[in-house]
């Protein structure tokens, strides 16, 4: 017997939901370039207005049959160049380059960072003709940006614009490659290897980083020569990936970055809700924090207020676990696409909350797009924007870029290729000033640190309750069914600092389908509605 259950966050009372007066105003507007190809999960440079866009997959979410998933005839081939202003594009095939490079190249999901005219190119998955299987690629991968696209546009010669070096640290794909100062920071992430196979037989290995591997770059524009530097481990909070990893001005001033939820706890088939602060010191949880709306990979964009010491980002759909349905947050734990945007914003005291924008993606887009700044905004030298020298009634913050284009929320377990499909949309993105109308409403829940979750699902009947303790305290916990009937009302024990995990049987508890789950504490409260169906 199988029962689908859907939760249906209801109530915290710490801090109850309002509408904020935002500190900005976004919209979006979406257009068209004749011949631009859908892409997702791909690699972007730019360089006097014109992008250069590299790997990913022509096709949408990977596809059921494990035949089919990732296969070579979906990865992207060409290098293009886009040139958003005068909408024009040019493209060129990898086939001259090594065999390497063009293998590389052609992969999904691997970090990268544009230094100056360089873009490092670090791992990647896909299928490599020279290993005869699909692999993660234990290269690093520097490109002169301007020329190439030069050659592009010119039709010459690009090759010489290319060099790789082998390195067994960068065979991580799903990860993200940030700097802090001089050090390039290689964030969580996993090395995958063999084909993917979604009903989980024996096709594959996998081994997540869990690690935030630190390295140097001297790069001479002929020799390309790389330290590494001592390796951070956290095989609990670190182990992440498919994520966000946001280049931050801490409340100190200083540069670091924020690596925000991703995929998936150690313990459960659940994105992580908290998030990871790290600086050039060290890094360290924020299990204060909850983010529920934006859980893989998408657009993003980071504003820093100097003068309100505030740290803005930006999350443009892709896919989580949460979405808002009428004012009410709705827990999906089969993980669906979502239209969300939303807002993070830090305070000069270190507090983080989550923010619902009124704007949302016209369709169910943004997982594995990129955001890319328009050019000539005041900036930091870890590329956050300056939002107080950004002072216009409107300004175009820069473009959102391709990613997946899903035609429902939840395809996953019946994806066979044609519910997807990449987009060629591109969405201009503008941040609007001076105007009072707009408000953005807060998630109570983003600040509520008993993190409650329930899972899994589908489900036979039995749940597992999960919720957080930063201390021993008294909990309760009340069951009550569709009517509003008390059918449990306990003080939980054996309660441990940390996470708690209570397992309860539904079915056997009412006849009915429609539950309400309430956890309390002396100083919170928190309230899901849980539908079972048979």
């Amino acid at each position: 017997m199988k029962y689908i259950l859907i939760f249906l966050l209801a109530l915290t009372v710490t801090l109850p939901a309002h509408a904020q007066t935002a500190p900005f105003q976004i919209s979006i507007e979406p257009f068209n370039i004749a011949g631009l190809e859908g892409v997702q999960s791909f690699v972007a440079g730019q360089h006097d207005g014109k992008w250069l866009i590299l790997g990913g997959r022509l096709d949408g979410l990977h596809r059921r049959q494990p035949w089919a998933t990732f296969d070579s005839a979906g990865q992207n081939t060409q290098m293009v160049v886009v040139d958003p202003i005068a909408q024009q594009t040019w493209s060129a095939p990898l086939a001259s380059l090594p065999a390497g490079i063009k293998e590389q190249l052609s992969s999904t999901n691997m970090e990268f960072y544009q230094d100056g005219i360089y873009l490092y190119i670090i791992g990647g998955y896909g299928y490599s003709i020279t290993a005869d299987d699909h692999i993660t690629h234990p290269v690093i991968t520097a490109i002169k940006v301007p020329d190439v696209i030069n050659a592009i546009v010119s039709g010459t010669s690009f090759s010489s614009y290319f060099r790789q070096v082998p390195d067994e640290q960068f065979a991580v794909t799903g990860g993200y490659l940030n700097k802090i100062y001089d050090t390039y920071y290689l964030t969580g992430g996993q090395r995958f290897d063999g084909r993917y196979n979604p009903m989980n037989n024996p096709t594959f290995t996998q081994e997540y980083t869990n690690s935030i591997r630190k390295f140097l770059i001297a790069d001479d524009g002929t020799n390309l020569t790389v330290t590494h530097l001592a390796t951070i481990t956290d095989t609990i909070n670190l182990h992440r990936r498919d994520y966000n990893v946001a280049p931050q001005i801490m409340p100190d001033g200083q540069e670091g970055l924020t690596a925000f939820s991703g995929v998936f706890q150690v313990d459960a088939d659940l994105p992580f809700l908290n998030c990871v602060n790290i600086d050039s010191t060290g890094y360290s949880v924020n299990n204060a924090f909850s983010q529920y709306y934006n859980h893989y990979h998408c657009a993003n964009v980071p504003l820093f207020s100097a003068s309100a010491n505030e740290m803005h980002n930006l999350f443009f759909g892709g896919i989580a676990q949460y979405y808002d349905s009428a004012g009410i947050l709705v827990q999906d734990n089969n993980v669906p696409f979502v239209k969300t945007i939303a807002r993070v914003t830090r305070t000069a005291d270190g507090t983080m909350a989550e923010y619902k924008l009124p704007v949302e993606m016209p369709a169910l887009l943004g997982a594995g797009s990129e955001f890319i700044r328009a050019e000539n905004l005041p900036e930091y030298n870890n590329e956050v924007l300056k939002l107080d020298d950004i002072t216009a009634d409107v300004t175009l913050l820069g473009y959102i870029f391709g990613g997946i284009h899903s035609s429902a929320a939840n395809i996953f377990w019946i994806n066979n290729g044609t519910q997807s499909s990449a987009s060629d949309v591109i969405f201009k993105v503008y941040l609007h000033r001076n105007q009072q109308t707009g408000a953005d409403e807060l998630n109570s829940q983003s600040t509520c640190t008993l993190h409650m979750q329930v899972y899994p699902n589908p489900n036979d009947g039995n749940i597992f309750l999960r919720f957080d303790l930063k201390t021993i305290i008294e909990v309760r916990l009340t069951i009550s069914d569709g009517s509003g009937k008390k059918l449990e009302n306990s003080i939980l024990t054996d309660l441990n600092p940390g996470v708690n995990t209570v397992i309860r049987n539904l079915k056997n508890l009412s006849d009915g389908n429609v539950f309400y789950i309430t956890l309390e504490t002396p100083t919170e409260k928190a309230t899901q509605k849980i539908i079972v169906e048979q």
